[in-house]
């Protein structure tokens, strides 16, 4: 995908334990190369840390998914992932070019509709969902995920009391994940679909969907060509409409170049970490492009030599894709400002950088383990002789409280008052942990247009990666 066409900056020698350099998208760096005045200007007006989203960004992660999925013959609907990022500006992104939106709550739901996301483009994917929202998902005819029996009966219920007809996915246990929290056992898979003939009044199936942990393209493709078997089956009994697969979300992101990344992972120890830390799972920072994976899975062979793609398109199935992280790639970062820097190189060998802000905007903790890619430090000065080796820390009162534990080596030394930017945080990052612990306000974010684009405030397509020299417009998110 974009990411391809890059300019990746190499890290310098002799910094120990190495660099792991984020890639970054031409519109980013000429934001901190060209607008640098203008970011500090934000961080001290709207306080640290701060998030900045690039719905134009966005925009062509999505034109660029639609293109490849196009290449690889088959047919399929995008829904944004809604959980990878609280920002109302990717929903009203999404409107605009029309792809759909995955929700789990009534409240992401809310948000999508009042983003000007049609009902009929918005999937319902959380387990065992509460009545109110199978409510609003009838009275708007959403597409909803059911996880079990019991849900199936509720949502029937529902409509009928609606006078409507709810459409749904049902969600199915692979033969690889038959211990997962999520979806039907293969009896339950059979019998909710004679329940769904029994209902037909009030339940339309659409086809199957299945919840799936990793990146493997084989692996999805495998389980999407079991969902395609279950479709075949449900037209045998009677339902002709399932033709949908859902395969969900799962397209990897790549932060940094590989040859770095597997470097990383031969050198990596304790030593490397604040307090020794021993972390022992990693996102793949380095892998595979989403380009990759959406090609390999549906060049992925399913029997008899034919692709996943092939067999889709010949019964006459209609792919739903979920992608959060891969739609957010380089579309945000984070800044925060520096309040104190504890020198302990004498001593331990590092320093300790504390930040105005906590790792709870940094979420990569929730999954017990450490967010990689290097910030950039913004500060006025030369390159030093030796690189400045340094954990940051947050404020808070937590001795956990690490926004990054790994020891970075800062190309010059870290002062109080320097900023930190911390690279392609849209994807899961910014909002999924953040709280307002220690009565501390949630940060806030601040949607940037690059120019180009009328005002420069509007949330439609093409609002000008170009660099035609206009100034980047600014707002909150939220406020229009």
């Amino acid at each position: 995908m974009l990411i391809s066409r890059q300019r990746l900056e190499r890290p310098k020698a002799g910094v120990l334990p190495f660099a792991l350099t984020a890639l970054r998208h031409p519109a980013v760096s000429r934001l901190l190369t060209d607008h640098r005045a203008l970011l500090a200007d934000l961080l001290d007006g709207l306080g640290s840390p701060l998030h900045v989203v690039l719905p134009e960004i966005f925009e062509e992660n999505v034109g660029e998914l639609r293109r490849v999925i196009a290449e690889t013959g088959a047919a399929a609907d995008i829904l944004f992932a809604k959980k990878a990022n609280k920002a109302d500006c990717y929903v009203t992104a999404a409107a605009a070019l029309g792809i759909g939106v995955d929700v789990a709550g009534a409240p992401e739901l809310v948000k999508a509709l009042a983003g000007g996301v049609p009902g009929h483009r918005i999937g319902i994917s959380g387990p065992e969902k509460d009545d109110a929202l199978l409510a609003l998902a009838v009275q708007h005819g959403c597409l909803v995920a059911i996880d079990s029996i019991s849900e199936l009966r509720r949502l029937a219920r529902t409509a009928r009391v609606a006078g409507r007809q709810a459409t749904v996915l049902l969600r199915s246990r692979t033969a690889g994940q038959s211990s997962s929290r999520f979806g039907l056992s293969a009896d339950e898979r059979r019998a909710a679909v004679g329940l769904c003939g029994e209902l037909a009044d009030h339940i339309a199936l659409r086809g199957f969907s299945f919840h799936l942990n990793g990146y493997s393209p084989a692996e999805r493709a495998t389980a999407a060509n079991e969902m395609i078997e279950h479709c075949l089956d449900a037209r045998r009994r009677g339902s002709l409409s399932a033709e949908l697969v859902d395969i969900g979300g799962g397209l990897p992101v790549r932060y940094v170049e590989p040859r770095l990344w597997n470097e990383f992972l031969a050198q990596n120890e304790p030593a490397h970490y604040h307090a020794a830390k021993d972390f022992k799972d990693f996102y793949p920072y380095g892998g595979q492009l989403a380009a990759q994976a959406v090609r390999a899975i549906m060049a992925h062979p399913v029997g008899g030599g034919e692709s996943l793609a092939a067999k889709a398109n010949r019964y006459g199935i209609r792919f739903v894709v979920e992608p959060g992280r891969a739609l957010l790639d380089q579309a945000g970062f984070t800044m925060y400002r520096v309040q104190q820097v504890d020198d302990r190189r004498e001593s331990d060998g590092y320093a300790i950088v504390t930040v105005a802000g906590s790792s709870f905007s940094l979420s990569e903790q929730w999954f017990n383990s450490d967010y990689l890619p290097d910030p950039l430090l913004m500060s006025a000065g030369t390159v030093a002789d030796e690189p400045f080796p340094a954990c940051v820390a947050g404020s808070t009162c937590l001795e956990s409280d690490m926004v990054t534990w790994r020891k970075i080596g800062f190309p010059r030394p870290v002062r109080r008052g320097d900023h930190l930017v911390y690279l392609n945080t849209a994807g899961y990052q910014m909002d999924s942990n953040e709280s307002p612990f220690h009565d501390a306000p949630l940060p806030s974010k601040v949607v940037l247009r690059l120019g180009g684009g009328g005002d420069g405030l509007g949330d439609g397509v093409g609002g000008g990666l170009g660099g035609d020299g206009a100034p980047p417009r600014w707002r909150l998110d939220g406020i229009r």
